[in-house]
């Protein structure tokens, strides 16, 4: 299997499980969103520091540490990626359990639009005529949608900013995927454990206070946040950009699905036509990138067969 082959099947589990979530987060709904996030950091960087000794890389944690430090355009890099994903988990936690599970599935479609903007701009990765029009197409649904609710949907533009952003800046980190996550949870974890002292000695925080079932949920919260940020920062160091923005449809459709049919949130005419045109997108990208791959690896077939007869 090639590297981006091996990129394309990470990512794309990546996507799946994220598009699950509303599923877990759902359960935690009768908790405060922020020490949910909070929970989220904390058990992230435990789980995913317990996973590195496992595997004898302490050394190689502490390497990394060292070089981020000498480094300080790639320290900065991946501090601005530990605040910005921490942003978009507590956007993304506070929609669902706050019922807008649809408000967030029209965030993660707006996302890999912004995403392939950011792709062509900071990358110069250029796009082929079908790809461009599918952007085109996309942006048409996700104006319609924008127009349907009759203000701007704040929640939907910052869960896509957010986590096109995080992708962008994933994107030139070379760092070791899980001791990357390791690090990053860690530039929040002050933050998070100064939240639970204070909550701690103004209030009572629901983790050992609820049930047993609530406390492992907040604390499996981290096994469910490090499994899917792995893979992704896996894939992102091995496929173009402009790819990572195709596979992030699959999470917000997976999410729409949960929110119209086991949540009963609204989807109105207006959203089916907006969708419809977004989905269409979908088609066209996916359609292109397929001919591509295969005009490639014809190429590739050609050159060696020169190459033998030469």
């Amino acid at each position: 299997m090639t590297e981006e082959n091996k990129g394309v099947l990470y990512a794309l589990l990546a996507y799946v499980i994220w598009g699950a979530f509303p599923l877990y987060w759902k359960l935690l709904e009768h908790v405060d969103s922020l020490e949910i996030l909070t929970n989220r950091v904390i058990w992230s960087f435990i789980f995913t520091t317990i996973f590195l000794l496992l595997l004898k890389q302490r050394k190689h944690l502490i390497e990394d540490l060292k070089s981020l430090w000498k480094n300080k355009k790639l320290f900065i890099a991946l501090l601005s990626a530990s605040l910005v994903i921490t942003c978009n988990w507590y956007l993304y936690i506070w929609a669902v359990t706050h019922d807008h599970v649809v408000d967030a599935s029209l965030g993660y479609y707006i996302n890999p639009l912004i995403t392939v903007v950011f792709g062509v701009f900071f990358f110069k990765e250029k796009l082929s005529k079908a790809q461009m029009c599918a952007v085109i197409v996309a942006f048409i649904g996700v104006l319609i949608m924008t127009l349907s609710y009759g203000q701007v949907p704040w929640i939907a533009l910052l869960i896509a900013i957010t986590f096109a952003t995080y992708s962008a800046l994933k994107k030139k980190i070379t760092l070791d995927a899980t001791r990357g996550l390791a690090i990053e949870t860690l530039f929040i974890l002050p933050l998070a454990l100064g939240f639970y002292i204070c909550t701690w000695t103004t209030s009572e925080p629901a983790l050992l206070n609820i049930n047993l079932f609530t406390d492992l949920l907040l604390i499996l919260g981290g096994i469910v946040t490090a499994v899917p940020l792995v893979l992704f920062a896996k894939g992102a160091q091995r496929i173009p950009q402009y790819l990572i923005g195709f596979f992030q449809y699959f999470t917000p459709t997976v999410a729409l699905i949960f929110g119209v049919v086991l949540y009963n949130e609204p989807f109105t005419t207006t959203d089916l036509l907006a969708f419809g045109f977004i989905w269409l997108a979908v088609i066209i990208f996916a359609a292109s990138t397929i001919s591509e791959i295969r005009k490639r690896h014809f190429a590739k077939k050609q050159e060696t067969v020169n190459v033998k007869m030469i």
